[in-house]
Parts: C-alpha cells; sequence; structure tokens
C-alpha cells in the first residue's frame, strides 16, 4: 500500500503529464464505450489503443472515451479528431485493428480506408 505522500506524488505526477498533454495535443482518440460497444471488445481496443500510445511515447494524442454513438452494428467504434481535417470513424474495431489505426493513422497520417465507417 502507498502513504498518502506517495500518492500525493502520483497524483501531481498525473496532473502535470494532463496539463503538459493538454496543451500540446494533435489528436484525440475516443472509444465507444457504451453498453454494445463494451459487449463487442471496446474495453480491449481502448486498452491496446492506451498501451501503443504509451508505448510509442505519443504525448500529443489523447485517448479518451464516450457513451452510446448509435452505431450498434459497427461496435467497437474509434473517433480519430485531428483540427482541420474530418473526424474518422472507424468500426468493428479489434485490439489488432487497433494497433493498425494507431501505427498507420496516428503516426503515419494515412486513414485507414479498410475500417473507415463514417467521415464528418
Amino acid at each position: 500500500m502507498k502513504t498518502l505522500e506517495e500518492l500525493r506524488k502520483i497524483r501531481e505526477k498525473a496532473q502535470q503529464d494532463m496539463k503538459l498533454r493538454g496543451n500540446n495535443t494533435r489528436i484525440k482518440v475516443v472509444v465507444g464505450m457504451g453498453t454494445s460497444g463494451i459487449a463487442t471488445g471496446a474495453r480491449e481496443v481502448m486498452k491496446t489503443i492506451m498501451n501503443e500510445v504509451a508505448n510509442r511515447n505519443l504525448v500529443d494524442v489523447i485517448v479518451t472515451q464516450t457513451g452510446e454513438k448509435g452505431l450498434s452494428s459497427m461496435e467497437p467504434v474509434i473517433d480519430i479528431i485531428e483540427e482541420g481535417k474530418p473526424t474518422i470513424t472507424y468500426g468493428n474495431m479489434t485490439a489488432e485493428k487497433a494497433r493498425k489505426i494507431v501505427a498507420e493513422h496516428i503516426v503515419n497520417g494515412k486513414v485507414v480506408s479498410d475500417y473507415v465507417v463514417a467521415s464528418q
């Protein structure tokens, strides 16, 4: 068990990291975590994306979640939001597809058209 002082330091570091990220965000990844998304594997998809972002040290990428998006037949879904570009929604995601999205779209800037279900 951590002491209160250790927990305070962890919290302060996390807050500092979030402050740094918030100022330099290039891409926001939003994972649909509604009931149908969770039932079809959205937790694993989100975990994979977060791990890939951390392992690649992508400090300008924020991963967050939302509820149902109205695309239950295409769950799990993720949105890739970049300022000045259309939002890309990917559907029927798996952990393996999520890894490809991080490598191709987030790192290299190439939309993975095979998985796109909407662009707005």
